[in-house]
C-alpha cells in the first residue's frame, strides 16, 4: 500500500542538491552484495577454461562438441535474461537475485556430480539461466540505488565482480591441477574446479536477504514509503522525498504518454532499445569471452605446455582485476564515452599484437602481452563503462523489460562467438595458414566497426539522473 512521503522540491527551497551527503559506504556496502552476483557470473562463465582438456579426453568430444561444452551455458544465459525483465518487474530486484543464487547452487552441485556429457550440459544450462538473470538485475539494482554522481562506480561493480571471478577461477583451476596427473585431473580434478563455486553462491544466498529492495521498484509498486526510508537511509530525508516525488512525477508522465503497456515499435523506444542492445553485443564481439574460455588453448600453442599456459592464464586474471579497478576510478571522473574510445582502440591493438604472436609463431611472452594490453583496454570501457550504459540508459518504465532484451541479445552474441570461435579455429586450412590468429583479426574488425558507432549513437550518461535520462539518449537520434 503506498504511504504519502513529505513533499519536497527544489522550488521550495528545502532541497539544495549542492548541500545533498551521501552515506557512500552504506550504497557501496548494498551494491557489493548483489555484485557477488556478478562474481559468480565470472566464476560460473570462467570456470570452465580449465577444464576443457579434461572434458575433452573424458567425453571424447569433437571439435564442435567442444564448442557446446563451453557455448551452450550461454543458452541458459539467454533464456535467464529474457526472463529477468519479468522476473524483477513483478517480483522485485531483491527475490530474483535470491532465485539466481539458488540455481547457482543447483547447477555446481549438479556439474561436479554428472558422470554424462548430457547430465554435465543441463546442469551447465541451469547456471546459465542463474547467470542471464544475474547478468540484468545485479546492474539493474545497483544503477537504482546509487547516486548518479557514482553510479558509474557502483554498476561498474558489476564488471569488476565479474572479473574478479574469473580470475579466482584461473588461479584455483591451477591450483588444483598443479603437479597433479592428468587422469586425475580427467576423472577428478575438473570436478574440484567447479567445486570451488558453492562458497561464494551460499554467502551470495547469505546477504541477500540484507540488502533493501530497489526504491524506484517500489515506487513504481506503490511503496512509496519504502523507497522513502531506503532513499533516507542513503542521503537525508529532503533528498528522499525528492527522490520519491521526482520518480512519481515521471512515472506520471510515461503513463499519460505510452500508458501501462511499453510499446518499443514507438520510434523513440526502438531507438533507446537499439542503443542498448548494440551495446550489449559490442561487448562480446570484442571477443573477450573466446579470449577468457579459451585462453588456455591459445597460449599452450606457445607456452608449450597446459600448465604453463594456466598459470600465465592466471597471470592474465591478475592483470584484468587491476584494469578493471583502474575503470571503476575513471569512470565518475572522464565519463562513458571517452573510455569507450579508447578501450575500442586498445582492444584492437592488443589482439594485433597477439595474432601476430601466433600468425610467425612466436615462442614467449608476445602473445601473452597483446592478451595483456587487450583486457586492460577492455576492462576501462566494454568492461566497466558499458555495463554501466546498459544499466542507465533505459527509462524506468522500460528498464527491466529493456535491460533483459538487452542482455538477452548480448548472450546470443556470446554463444554465437563460443560456438563458433574453436570451430574457426581448429578448422585444418585456417590453422595451417594461419595458425590461430584468423578469429583474432575478426574481433579486430568488429572493434574498428565499434569505433564509428559509440561516435554516432553512444550518448554520454555521466552525471544525469535516471529520471532524465531519456531525453539525453534521443537527443542522438535527433542528431543522426
Amino acid at each position: 500500500m503506498a504511504v504519502s512521503v513529505p513533499h519536497c522540491s527544489p522550488e521550495e527551497g528545502t532541497y539544495d542538491p549542492r548541500k545533498v551527503h551521501h552515506d557512500i559506504w552504506y550504497v557501496l556496502r548494498i551494491c557489493f552484495v548483489a555484485a557477488l552476483g556478478g562474481f559468480l557470473f565470472g566464476f560460473d562463465t570462467a570456470v570452465i577454461s580449465g577444464s576443457i582438456d579434461a572434458l575433452n579426453t573424458l567425453f571424447a568430444l569433437t571439435p564442435a562438441q567442444t564448442g557446446w561444452a563451453v557455448s551452450n551455458v550461454v543458452i541458459g544465459c539467454v533464456i535467464g535474461a529474457l526472463l529477468a525483465g519479468k522476473i524483477a518487474g513483478s517480483l522485485g530486484r531483491k527475490k530474483a537475485l535470491c532465485i539466481a543464487a539458488i540455481l547457482f547452487i543447483v547447477s555446481i552441485v549438479g556439474v561436479a556430480l554428472s558422470y554424462s556429457f548430457s547430465a554435465f550440459v543441463s546442469y551447465r544450462m541451469i547456471g546459465g539461466v542463474a547467470v542471464g538473470l544475474a547478468s540484468v538485475v545485479s546492474p539493474m539494482y545497483m544503477s537504482e540505488v546509487a547516486p548518479k554522481d557514482m553510479r558509474g562506480r557502483a554498476v561498474g561493480m558489476q564488471q569488476f565482480a565479474i572479473v574478479l571471478g574469473q580470475s579466482v577461477v584461473f588461479f584455483t583451476n591451477y591450483l588444483i591441477a598443479r603437479g597433479m596427473p592428468q587422469e586425475w585431473i580427467v576423472n577428478t580434478g575438473w570436478r574440484w574446479m567447479f567445486c570451488v563455486g558453492i562458497i561464494p553462491c551460499i554467502a551470495f544466498l547469505i546477504t541477500v536477504f540484507l540488502i533493501p529492495e530497489s526504491p524506484r521498484w517500489n515506487v513504481m509498486k506503490g511503496f512509496d514509503n519504502r523507497a522513502f526510508k531506503t532513499f533516507e537511509r542513503i542521503s537525508d530525508a529532503s533528498h528522499a522525498s525528492h527522490l520519491v516525488n521526482d520518480i512519481k512525477r515521471t512515472l506520471a508522465v510515461e503513463q499519460q504518454t505510452g500508458g501501462k503497456k511499453i510499446n518499443f515499435r514507438s520510434p523513440d523506444l526502438f531507438f533507446i532499445l537499439m542503443v542498448g542492445c548494440t551495446i550489449a553485443v559490442f561487448n562480446q564481439l570484442t571477443g573477450i569471452n573466446a579470449i577468457m574460455y579459451y585462453a588456455p588453448e591459445i597460449l599452450k600453442n606457445v607456452m608449450g605446455s597446459m600448465e604453463s599456459a594456466l598459470l600465465q592464464t592466471s597471470l592474465l586474471g591478475a592483470v584484468f582485476v587491476a584494469g578493471n579497478a583502474l575503470g571503476l576510478w575513471l569512470i565518475d571522473k572522464t565519463g562513458r564515452v571517452k573510455l569507450m574510445y579508447t578501450s575500442s582502440s586498445g582492444c584492437a591493438l592488443g589482439l594485433l599484437i597477439a595474432s601476430f604472436s601466433l600468425y610467425t609463431e612466436t615462442h614467449g611472452y608476445l602473445a601473452v602481452a597483446g592478451m595483456m594490453l587487450f583486457l586492460v583496454a577492455f576492462s576501462v570501457g566494454w568492461g566497466v563503462a558499458s555495463w554501466a550504459l546498459v544499466a542507465e540508459i533505459f527509462p524506468n518504465r522500460m528498464r527491466s523489460a529493456g535491460m533483459g532484451i538487452a542482455i538477452g541479445c548480448q548472450w546470443i552474441a556470446a554463444f554465437i562467438v563460443a560456438q563458433l570461435f574453436p570451430m574457426i579455429s581448429e578448422n585444418v586450412w585456417l590453422k595451417e595458414t594461419f595458425h590461430g590468429a584468423f578469429p583474432l583479426w575478426i574481433f579486430v574488425g568488429f572493434m574498428l566497426l565499434a569505433l564509428w558507432l559509440i561516435h554516432r549513437f553512444i550518448p554520454e550518461t555521466k552525471g544525469v539522473s535516471l529520471e532524465r535520462i531519456e531525453q539525453v539518449v534521443l537527443s542522438r537520434r535527433r542528431t543522426h
